[in-house]
Order: structure tokens, then C-alpha cells, then sequence
């Protein structure tokens, strides 16, 4: 494969970094420090407007021609309402408290800006819901979990490919988007051709 466009993902997640390897794409990790904010109230429109504003920060901070930039953000609804990642290990049991036993969801925007040779872009937005349905779970479980220290970065504090898919009973929807990355959808985004025909992926 022949890359004609540099790939940059605006993310410090390493499981997004192991989504965009495991299918085989040539990227770039950089990362905006600068403060996100929203407005939006519906889960779907959070999410797109926090990607957004991801990809709009770390293009701002680049050369931009020629490249592909990936923001993305996650949230875990629960109720109607957001579970970010947890403060400390009892914010942690409250919230998988409360997951256990349930359906909730997951919703995951993903925004790519793709630059042209002159730095004009286009903009694409989506966002994907996945419900994930969680087995009743004790307190003693819900301790032991959160003692392997997993859920401490994660929203909703816990992570589908990790110790605590052995919670997990089904979901709906696509599982990729759960761990933080509709992948799918994104790659099928960025090998679209332009308007000369010619990939953004690669020269045959």
C-alpha cells in the first residue's frame, strides 16, 4: 500500500491506537492539550461536537495539506445520563453499581477532516450507538474489579475487552465502538475516492 495522505489521530487512547493498527493503517498520534467544552444536550450531538472540536484542535496545531485528521470521544449514558471516568475507586463502585444488571449506552463520535493539496477540507461527522446489556454482579465482584485498577481510565468505568467481559451478557450495535473506535466505519470513510477517482488510501 502506497499512503497518499498522512493519517494523524488526535487521541492519547492506546486502544483507539490498537484499533487503527490491528487493521493495518500507517498513522500518526497527535495529541491537543487544549480545553473541550460542549453545548450540545443529546448524547449523539455531544459526542460529534466533542470530536469535532478534537480534530479542529490538533488540525489547528499542523500543516494542514494533504492529510486526514481522526477526532474522536466516547461516552457512556446511563439513564439519560453521562458516567465520564471515574474520580477514584468509589466513584468507580457507584457507577458499575449502577451498570450492573442493566442495559446502557455507548455512544462514540468520530469526525474526519480531510485536507486537500491547497488545505481546503471536507468534513465528515458521525456518531454510533452501541446498547451493552451487564450481568447482575455482588459488591465482592465489583471490588475485585475495580482493585485490578482497569477501570480507572475509562468512561463508565470499565472496558468491554478487558477482565470485564466477563460481565458483559450481549450488546447491540458494534462491539469496536464500545472499546472507543468505530474502526469499520472510519476506515470504509478514508478509502473513498476523490474527485479523480484516485484513493485517499492508496496508488494502485
Amino acid at each position: 500500500m502506497c499512503v497518499v495522505k498522512r493519517i494523524i489521530l488526535g487521541s492519547a487512547s492506546p486502544r483507539r491506537r490498537e484499533l487503527m493498527e490491528q487493521i493495518g493503517l500507517e498513522f500518526e498520534v497527535v495529541v491537543s492539550h487544549k480545553e473541550e467544552y460542549y453545548e450540545s444536550v443529546l448524547p449523539e450531538e455531544i459526542v460529534k461536537e466533542l470530536s469535532l472540536m478534537k480534530a479542529e484542535n490538533v488540525a489547528s496545531e499542523l500543516e494542514t495539506k494533504d492529510m486526514i485528521v481522526i477526532g474522536a470521544d466516547t461516552i457512556v449514558v446511563l439513564d439519560g445520563r453521562i458516567l465520564g471516568k471515574p474520580k477514584d475507586e468509589d466513584d468507580a463502585f457507584y457507577m458499575l453499581k449502577n451498570l450492573q444488571g442493566r442495559a446502557h449506552e455507548v455512544y462514540t463520535g468520530v469526525t474526519i477532516l480531510n485536507f486537500d493539496g491547497n488545505g481546503a477540507r471536507q468534513v465528515c461527522s458521525h456518531a454510533v450507538r452501541t446498547t451493552v446489556y451487564v450481568h447482575d454482579m455482588d459488591e465482592e465482584e465489583i471490588w475485585r474489579y475495580i482493585k485490578s485498577k482497569e477501570p480507572m481510565d475509562k468512561a463508565g468505568a470499565y472496558g468491554i475487552q478487558g477482565r470485564f467481559a466477563a460481565y458483559i451478557d450481549k450488546i447491540e450495535g458494534d462491539y469496536y465502538n464500545v472499546v472507543g473506535l468505530p474502526i469499520s466505519y472510519i476506515y470504509q470513510q478514508i478509502k473513498g475516492r476523490d474527485k479523480r477517482g484516485q484513493s485517499l488510501l492508496e496508488r494502485v
